[in-house]
């Protein structure tokens, strides 16, 4: 018998929060949703306002909140470049005040809390793929440090919470995650490559686009993550979400064209600072603990993204 939980999902209006809290209310549990909306949207979740079980509230973590739950997710924080270099400032600030906040809640409520932390705390990688024990060769002064340090220090903080004060943690590391509800000018290089498609617009590879990229759907990323927060109080993570099936950003961008049937040409622009060349997940960890790898096929989860994309082109939204 399922016990219901009350659980908290911050981020939770934005592109995987939204899938989260949906899996958690088809779980039966009670989700409180908080999201300052600076690149989430109340469209994302609209479709779930009428449940009784669920409840959206406008909070920014980087202030405290009060509230009894059970669960933490920890999402909040903008994870695109174009977004979290807007405000490189408050990017860090919702890194770590925002865990510093929610680690005060977890502590307060005796909740088990989960922060969605990033393949970026490996920054550009000597080694490959990339393993849990891998310390990271990140650019601490560099463009991007504001998200890349920030999540590194939030993993500091997750864990020096978890020996200090016995807290119930878990970290994931999430790599390339795409699909549904991506945000249109986010940046990222699935959601360009479908939006400048679409447009019959220029596709913009980076550098000569022979950097690797791996591309998880987002109901196995979800899968994953509620997987990792069922685990026994001991096991903590660090571990690695993301499919390890590697391609390059040509082959993407080939892709993308063919699905959408575009005749937009492939433009190739120089590379941007500390732009990593490889990235890839081992997920042995994930395999071996939780039974968890990735079941949805590039090409699929392709398909289901241009569709939703369309949606938006042939509704003006983009």
């Amino acid at each position: 018998m399922h016990l219901r939980k009350r659980v908290l999902v911050t981020g939770g209006s934005g592109f995987l929060g939204s899938f989260l809290c949906e899996r958690l209310l088809d779980e039966g549990n009670d989700v409180l949703c908080a999201d300052n909306f600076f690149t989430g949207a109340r469209g994302n979740v609209a479709h779930l306002m009428g449940q009784p079980n669920f409840e959206l509230m406008r909070h920014d973590v980087t202030f405290p909140l009060y509230v009894e739950v059970d669960e933490i997710y920890n999402l909040a924080c903008p994870a695109s470049p174009i977004h979290y270099q807007y405000d490189p400032v408050q990017t860090t600030k919702t890194s770590i005040h925002g865990a510093i906040n929610m680690l005060g809640l977890a502590k307060r409520v005796k909740a088990k809390i989960l922060q969605a932390s990033t393949s970026e705390v490996y920054g550009d990688p000597e080694i490959h793929p990339q393993t849990e024990d891998y310390w990271g060769r990140v650019n601490p002064i560099g463009e991007r440090a504001c998200y890349d340090e920030g999540k590194r220090c939030a993993e500091t903080l997750f864990f020096d919470y978890n020996r200090q004060h016995r807290l119930r943690i878990k970290v994931c590391r999430i790599f390339n995650t795409y699909g549904p509800r991506m945000h249109p000018n986010d940046g990222r290089v699935v959601s360009n490559f479908i939006v400048q498609a679409l447009k019959g617009e220029p596709i913009t590879v980076y550098g000569d686009g022979s950097q690797t990229r791996s591309f998880c759907y987002v109901d196995d990323l979800i899968n994953g993550m509620i997987r990792l927060m069922g685990t026994a109080d001991e096991f903590t993570g660090p571990m690695n979400l993301g499919n390890p099936d590697e391609f390059t950003i040509l082959e993407l961008a080939t892709k993308v064209i063919d699905l959408v049937g575009s005749k937009s040409e492939v433009v190739f622009k120089p590379l941007p600072g500390d732009d990593p060349r490889q990235r890839k997940p081992d997920i042995t960890l994930a395999r071996e603990t939780i039974d968890w790898e990735p079941l949805v096929r590039l090409d699929d989860g392709l398909v289901k993204t241009v569709a939703y994309f369309e949606e938006l082109f042939t509704q003006g939204v983009i």
